[in-house]
């Protein structure tokens, strides 16, 4: 049904609006149409999108095909539960290497671990995980490789030296500060660490991530009997928060079905070590071991079928040509 709108002798065009119904809906447009010289009606104006052009359009005004370039759901990724339970292993194994290393530090305090034991494990742990990533390492990577392995062995034999130097001053190093604020502060620092890790790509390991385990190893390690036991436990935490990352990173590269049941016996032992000590902390652990591995994949999985993204004309535009050909053009 047509209407006019307004229209006078001396206007050469005018405003028609027709109604269409869709879908229960009343949806109105507006089409100019140019008059003729006998007042009759003429060809349609077309419309056209764009922005340089005058048009006898409103500026909110589109046309039927404004809808037929609409996409929903454009290049998402449809996840599979196993293979999001396979890459949160990472983050539960991080979360038990904690735990580990939290009880490795209760049974030194309680002299249930010498530190010449600790310190044995540690060197016979880090030459086979250094043998197993190199090993893993492509030849298209190991260029240079017998000064590479010099290099490592020179940043190892230093870190160990400074290390061993300054255990008495990092074992006075909290003195005149209370357990209990050295207790918060090494919690909240592995918090953070658990936090900024970046479990994408874990190797190297971030800056913040291993700055915060460090610093709560050396709040932790400063309530330790004797000066050989803050280096057992610094040399510990290098081990477990800088050097295992690394080879686990190359596991889920190479060997991924070894890096899964690698991710499974570490959350075991997290949690017995910790039951040994804490039964309270280790239920609370394998909740949390638990929600991580099990349940937020199931439900990002079941959350996935959810997601609608739409993109059409609406968008803004995109310009995918290099800056560096324009700036030099």
């Amino acid at each position: 049904m047509w209407r006019v709108l307004g229209s006078s002798p001396s206007a050469d065009k005018t405003w028609k609006v027709f109604w269409c119904r869709g879908r229960g809906q009343n949806i109105s447009r507006v089409m100019p149409r140019e008059m003729g010289p006998d007042g009759a009606p003429g060809q349609v104006v077309p419309w056209r999108k764009v922005l340089w052009e005058h048009q006898p359009f409103p500026d909110n005004y589109v046309d039927r095909r404004f809808l037929e370039e609409l996409r929903r759901n454009e290049g998402i990724r449809q996840y599979r539960y196993w293979a999001v339970v396979k890459e949160a292993g990472f983050v539960g194994q991080q979360l038990s290497s904690v735990a580990i290393f939290i009880t490795l530090w209760l049974y030194m305090e309680q002299g249930l671990l010498s530190p010449e034991r600790l310190l044995l494990t540690c060197l016979l742990s880090t030459l086979l995980g250094y043998g197993l990533h190199q090993t893993l390492t492509p030849l298209t990577k190991s260029g240079c490789e017998l000064r590479t392995r010099l290099a490592d062995l020179q940043s190892a034999t230093i870190f160990l030296s400074f290390t061993f130097g300054f255990s008495p001053v990092l074992k006075t190093l909290t003195e005149s500060v209370s357990t209990d604020t050295v207790y918060a502060m090494s919690a909240v620092m592995l918090l953070a660490h658990l936090v900024s890790f970046p479990y994408a790509h874990p190797s190297p390991p971030g800056s913040l991530s291993l700055n915060a385990a460090l610093f709560a190893s050396v709040c932790l390690a400063s309530r330790l009997p004797g000066a050989l036991h803050t280096f057992a436990m610094l040399s510990c935490a290098l081990l477990v928060f800088a050097l295992w990352p690394c080879l686990l990173q190359r596991l889920r590269e190479y060997a991924p079905n070894q890096f899964t049941g690698l991710c499974v016996a570490v959350c075991v032992g997290g949690v017995v070590g910790l039951a040994s000590q804490s039964p309270g902390g280790a239920v609370l652990l394998a909740l949390a071991l638990g929600t991580v591995t099990l349940f937020c994949p199931l439900l990002l999985v079941r959350l996935q079928r959810h997601k609608d993204n739409i993109h059409g004309p609406w968008d803004e535009a995109e310009i995918h040509e290099e800056l560096g050909h324009i700036l030099h053009s």
